[in-house]
């Protein structure tokens, strides 16, 4: 069970810019890309949601800063209400949330309501090269399913959205090391992987034009 219940809860305890701290920008696009366990909570999703958002997508995330014991900054998803996260969220059509999983294999499980892009994920990192599967349909490993409506992936203008957990190994294999996730490594998987959902949101998107 997380320690808080709420932002304004944990806000109440820790210090912005020594516990954690809050990044985002704008984008032109009606994408918005996120990372709510960003820096040492899940490290490595916010340098992977950074990259997939690029200069065109609107891009967040809330980073645990400590050295030790970031899992107690750990929101869970369906009640992450930090005031700037929700409103980049209300204004998108379309929002990825990048998540990371402990599993040692490298692998990415995409869920959430909109099934038809999550399927699109899914093919176009498959293409890539990546084991990619949708969460409701793979039963080996723990459900990570991202369909409550109140997950913040599902807040946006369409109410419906997509969640990317990815496993440690493969954050890895993309990053280096995770002890610090304060720098991006440029390793083709990395580019890979941020091009095939760059593509899946952008034939996503001429879909829906």
């Amino acid at each position: 069970m997380d320690k808080y219940c709420c932002f304004e809860h944990m806000r109440a305890n820790e210090a912005r810019g020594a516990d954690y701290e809050i990044f985002w920008r704008l984008g032109t696009s009606q994408v918005a890309v996120l990372s709510i366990h960003g820096g040492a909570i899940e490290p490595g999703t916010s340098e992977i949601a950074d990259v997939v958002a690029g200069p065109d997508h609107s891009f967040y995330t809330f980073k645990g800063l400590r050295k030790t014991k970031n899992k107690d900054l750990h929101i869970t998803s369906t009640l992450f209400d930090e005031p700037r996260a929700l409103e980049i969220v209300r204004n998108s059509e379309t929002v990825i949330s990048i998540h990371g999983c402990s599993e040692d294999e490298e692998i990415v499980f995409v869920g959430g309501i909109d099934t038809a892009l999550s399927r699109c994920i899914v093919e176009r990192l498959q293409q890539a090269g990546f084991k990619a599967f949708l969460s409701e349909k793979e039963m080996n490993f723990r459900s990570i399913k991202g369909r409550d409506e109140h997950n913040i992936c599902n807040r946006g203008r369409r109410a419906m959205g997509v969640q990317l957990e990815i496993s440690k190994g493969l954050r890895a294999r993309m990053l280096g090391d995770l002890s610090h996730g304060e720098s991006i490594v440029c390793r083709g998987a990395l580019r890979g992987f941020v091009q095939a959902v760059r593509d899946a949101v952008d034939m996503s998107d001429k879909r829906e034009a």
